[in-house]
């Protein structure tokens, strides 16, 4: 134990700490005004993200500690994955038999008292788990044998991928699918499978999408106000403005919270555009508000340390002789890009708003306990690579 505390990724953990201090700091200023709207404390968002973020580090030392041969336990993966799918079939059932349990459109969260779990985080790192197993296991056996053969290889994976694609479209959460979606196929396109097993994987996946697109379509056209409002908010990218009043809102005042902060921004704690003008400013649109109150160049360091932390992670995985280590680095660096580009796509306009928080800076205990365990498994992963000797796993 001792010497894995003094031989500890620095360039994991800082970024790691510094990020989940920033969001502590930015979750306050943005959500202070919002609560006492709400008819809470002012700071009361600030002390669940401070009691996540505890939790969270605590996640990471149990996981950093933890020996890796236990993650790759067939018992344990399997009761991860059937936990999240029996989770995510619940709240298709929630959706259709109490729909008033939706939250901004969207029946993603299981609520226990005043906390709220989501299943998608769960799900994110279940499969990444899952999949570098599975792939690592039969990277060998698919380059040698048929195409019919190699399929029924790759057959239950994205069988299962497809799964939880599907049920979270039914959500409806098109960011959440595609998360889940850009994990598969770069895990599978690492692991070395053979391009034209690949090409079959997106063309599976892209029908799932399509399908789940025209459901989800008729399900808006029919009235129903959770699917209307999804829509809306992907119609709002295209015209935010025109729509404004119909779904565009936060894009354009996330424009206003942008301009109105500049270079270096009106201070922290200064924002105009958290005062009821952004709905929900701390969640997915938090990083407008960094954006008002710190400027471009206090963006630009919250986005440095994420880039940082993404890079030691890919280089860690270049650097693995195990191709188990190297395509678990590579999924947990898929976790943190994709929330990063479509949370910061979102909020710039260039992507169409799909609810994707931002990594350890947005406030959501899911988001922050996953990732934090994440981070316990990249560091545990780092260790193994840089003394195989020491650390065996």
């Amino acid at each position: 134990m001792k010497a894995k505390l003094k031989n500890i990724d620095y360039w994991i953990f800082i970024p790691f700490l510094l990020l989940a201090a920033i969001g502590i700091v930015l979750v306050y200023s943005a959500s202070s005004n919002a609560a006492i709207l709400q008819g809470l404390k002012s700071t009361t968002y600030l002390k669940r993200q401070l009691l996540f973020v505890i939790i969270g580090l605590l996640l990471c030392g149990f996981f950093y500690l933890l020996k890796i041969k236990y993650l790759r336990s067939t018992p344990f993966i399997q009761i991860f994955l059937i936990s999240v799918f029996m989770a995510l079939l619940w709240l298709l059932l929630l959706k259709h038999l109490k729909p008033s349990t939706a939250v901004n459109g969207a029946a993603a969260w299981i609520h226990l008292g005043p906390f709220n779990i989501q299943p998608l985080e769960l799900a994110k790192l279940a499969l990444v788990l899952y999949l570098a197993q599975v792939y690592s296991q039969r990277l060998l056996r698919i380059r040698q044998l048929s195409f019919r053969e190699s399929m029924m290889e790759i057959i239950m994976p994205l069988f299962l991928t497809s799964i939880f694609v599907f049920m979270t479209l039914g959500q409806p959460d098109l960011g959440g699918a595609a998360s889940l979606a850009a994990i598969m196929l770069i895990l599978a396109f690492a692991s070395g499978m053979d391009l034209k097993y690949v090409f079959g994987i997106v063309i599976v996946l892209l029908a799932i999408f399509v399908s789940g697109y025209f459901w989800f379509k008729n399900m808006s056209l029919t009235g129903q106000s959770s699917s209307s409002y999804q829509m809306r908010r992907l119609l709002s990218f295209y015209h935010p403005f025109q729509l404004e009043k119909a779904g565009g809102s936060q894009l354009v005042n996330s424009y206003y919270a942008i301009n109105n902060g500049g270079l270096w921004g009106r201070g922290l704690g200064n924002s105009i555009q958290k005062l009821g003008y952004l709905p929900e400013p701390y969640t997915d649109f938090i990083l407008a508000i960094a954006c008002e109150e710190l400027g471009i160049f206090g963006v630009i360091i919250i986005l440095g340390l994420l880039f940082v932390l993404i890079a030691r992670i890919v280089y860690l995985g270049l650097q693995s002789q195990s191709a188990y280590l190297s395509l678990l680095s590579y999924g947990i660096a898929t976790i943190l890009f994709v929330q990063s580009v479509f949370n910061v796509g979102g909020v710039l306009g260039v992507l169409p708003i799909t609810g994707v928080t931002l990594p350890f800076i947005s406030y959501g205990g899911s988001s922050i306990l996953v990732l934090s365990a994440c981070m316990g498994i990249m560091l545990n992963v780092s260790i193994n690579i840089r003394l195989p000797q020491k650390f065996s796993h």
